[in-house]
């Protein structure tokens, strides 16, 4: 390959990764200078194509991210310029926000210091209905695409697409101010970036698509993002919980993965390779949510994580524990990923054909037809019972549904192995 091409490669590779990096951040900062999420996104995206251009002549500047900022924000106020019935409308909705909103951020004695956790909450008006808002969040704020978006809520990425969409001119129509919520308006607003946050640590787990099982990146910025809510609000049991149901998982990090990426079932993970330290912070936190009132479902998922954490292999997990902490998880959040969660417990409790007629009474619920887990954890059952054709159509039936290489690879070799012998074995990755 030539040189010029390959250091135009490079260049193309730091410009992705810094905007990948700093995206969050820099609409975050653009929102909040200009009022307008479509402005933003716009000058975003004219940073990163100027970078494109000037990098590769000049370097990659120190302060990479500082750089698009600046950038972003002279093409935002280059287009006001060009738009002078855009800038008025911004001017006016500017004008509004003040009023609604004098002091627009929260001071150190009781505030959001982190600029993208102020966004979040800003994205939460309840104006705006409660999944649409956490999509916009998700997409224009934290930095997923819409593939991975629409994962989070299993549904197809079209459908999602129009969702944000409408989100956007909701705010338009509705003339919604960009403004960092009052403290007193924090704890309503609080359960939709606590779903936020959380997708985002989800997506880091386990990454809906590429050639990589985990994102850390992802699921360590939500954990910060964690860390800073717990200080603003010490006495919100779920914030609590969200935090410690992310550390006992995140403990598992460097088990979950092999020599070659490969993908680690719980069962077959090296638990002296878990982080200990994480653990025991994520029990402690675990006895902090569950105490002093009814429990949350970030709290009770915490709770399932800890039994998981605190077993010295598969079998000696407390089964009948998890699948108790299941029954109040569906109770307060029913969903039928919740009950493909109990019916893999169940089956572990009270062995393979308990827990596949349990999965038998979702087959028509429509989210498990787009969740690879809903037929792989049917394969795995099946596999168990010695019945391999149906086995090998559910693995097949996974292996079009999975998004990363490791999962796909994982699920190869089940199929092979279904296909080739009538060995057996669980090969379940038990629920969380």
């Amino acid at each position: 390959m030539p040189i010029e091409s390959s250091h135009q490669l490079s260049v193309q590779a730091s410009v992705e990764w810094v905007f990948r990096e700093e995206r969050g951040r820099l609409l975050a900062s653009l929102v909040r200078r200009f009022g307008d999420l479509d402005l933003a996104e716009e000058a975003a995206s004219e940073a990163v194509e100027a970078a494109l251009v000037h990098w590769p002549a000049e370097g990659v500047p120190a302060r990479p991210g500082a750089w698009l900022l600046t950038t972003a924000r002279r093409k935002a106020v280059d287009r006001l310029r060009r738009d002078q019935a855009y800038a008025a409308r911004l001017a006016v909705l500017q004008v509004e926000a003040d009023r609604a909103n004098p002091v627009p951020t929260v001071n150190a004695d009781g505030g959001l210091p982190d600029e993208r956790l102020q966004m979040f909450f800003t994205c939460a008006h309840p104006a705006l209905a409660a999944e649409d808002r956490t999509a916009l969040t998700l997409r224009c704020l934290a930095g997923l695409t819409t593939p991975e978006v629409a994962r989070a809520f299993l549904v197809p990425a079209a459908t999602m697409a129009q969702r944000i969409v409408r989100a956007k001119k909701k705010i338009r129509e509705a003339r919604i101010p960009f403004r960092v919520p009052g403290a007193d308006e924090l704890p309503e607003r609080l359960p939709g970036v606590l779903q936020v946050i959380y997708a985002i640590f989800t997506e880091g787990y386990a990454a809906s698509s590429g050639p990589q099982l985990q994102r850390l990146d992802l699921a360590e910025e939500a954990v910060r993002l964690a860390r800073i809510l717990r200080r603003l609000m010490p006495a919100e049991r779920e914030v609590t919980g969200l935090l410690g149901l992310m550390l006992l998982i995140h403990a598992r990090r460097e088990a979950r993965t092999g020599p070659d990426s490969e993908l680690v079932l719980l069962e077959d993970q090296d638990r002296g390779r878990w982080d200990r330290t994480m653990i025991e912070e994520g029990r402690g936190l675990v006895v902090s949510a569950l105490t002093g009132g009814p429990p949350g479902p970030y709290g009770v998922q915490a709770a399932i994580a800890a039994l998981h954490d605190e077993a010295v292999d598969l079998a000696s997990t407390d089964w009948p524990q998890v699948v108790a902490l299941y029954d109040v998880l569906l109770v307060l959040t029913p969903s039928p990923v919740v009950a493909l969660n109990r019916a893999v417990a169940v089956a572990m409790r009270d062995g393979p054909q308990a827990g596949l007629a349990l999965l038998d009474e979702l087959a028509d619920e429509p989210p498990l037809r787009r969740y690879h887990p809903y037929p792989a954890a049917r394969a795995d059952l099946l596999h168990r019972l010695g019945r391999l054709p149906e086995a090998a159509a559910a693995y097949r039936e996974a292996l079009d549904l999975a998004g990363t290489e490791p999962e796909r690879t994982h699920l190869r070799r089940r199929l092979n192995t279904v296909s080739r012998t009538g060995e057996t074995g669980s090969g379940m990755e038990p629920s969380r």
